[in-house]
């Protein structure tokens, strides 16, 4: 079954509150000191308030909910180092992930609810650094369309800086009574005010085009993998696991332009663009 979206199309693009004069971000050139970026997010918090997002406000949001079939196993609870299963520790290692577009990296070890995860986007030779949060585990059994489901996964929330607010859930489902694994992403997103001028224009022009490609390539991807399943990821002699694994630098890495959290930062609101 080919990966589907059911976006929330509405007329014009969803607004995020105005910037914050002097919100600023942090330029630098070539490679970066990963396990610092690493550490310095557990001083950033969420980035907007839930009270103000869906499914208590849903105007001005963007509403996603993308699926793709990944196969069958025996009816019943997921089996042991069975699809659902192999699925399942394939999205915990953030392995469904295309490199070409985004990458994560996050300390080990350590629990996975409140994990922070410094992601990378990419863009030619744009890097831009971004920080999210694991904020809940998902292991449920729930009612679904065609009967009972077992829900595994987990949901990360947006943090200060990042280029958009919003929440992620990535799960695997399982139909109890008939044995089929599908995963999901599940999000509500909109941009976070971003007061670079060049970052905010290319992620107007690309910023949902972006997300749309991403989304899709992780559901191929996933399913891909499963013929193949890459060992869980290891950390590296910094205690940081870099995910998806064998995704290495690029060739031109020392030379590309990295941003740091261009979105608002609720903590320094004053603070201007620099570059080091």
């Amino acid at each position: 079954m080919a990966a589907h979206v059911l976006a929330d199309r509405r007329h014009g693009r969803p607004r995020p509150p105005e910037p914050r004069e002097g919100s600023g971000t942090l330029i630098t050139i070539g490679s970066s000191d990963l396990p610092a970026e690493v550490a310095d997010l557990t001083s950033r918090h969420v980035n907007y308030d839930e009270r103000d997002a869906p499914p208590h406000v849903t105007e001005g949001w963007h509403r996603d909910r993308v699926t793709i079939e990944l196969g069958y196993e025996a009816p019943g609870e997921p089996e042991k180092g069975g699809l659902a299963q192999t699925a399942g520790a394939l999205v915990n290692s953030y392995e469904f992930s295309d490199p070409r577009i985004l990458r994560a990296a996050y300390s080990y070890p350590g629990d996975l609810i409140g994990r922070n995860m410094l992601l990378e986007g990419r863009f030619l030779f744009l890097r831009f650094l971004l920080g999210v949060r694991i904020v809940a585990a998902h292991d449920e059994l729930v009612d679904g369309p065609n009967g009972p489901e077992r829900l595994i996964g987990w949901s990360y929330a947006t943090l200060d800086g990042h280029l958009e607010q919003g929440k992620l859930r990535y799960e695997i489902a399982k139909e109890i009574d008939t044995g089929r694994v599908e995963f999901r992403i599940i999000a509500y997103s909109r941009w976070s005010p971003i007061a670079n001028r060049l970052v905010r224009a290319g992620f107007n022009m690309m910023g949902r085009r972006t997300q749309l490609t991403w989304y899709h390539h992780a559901m191929t991807r996933l399913r891909r993998l499963l013929d193949d399943p890459p060992p869980t990821p290891e950390p590296d002699a910094d205690g940081i696991v870099r995910a998806p694994s064998g995704a290495g630098p690029g060739r031109f890495e020392g030379f590309v332009v990295r941003f740091a959290h261009p979105g608002l930062d609720t903590r320094r609101p004053d603070r201007a663009s620099r570059v080091r």
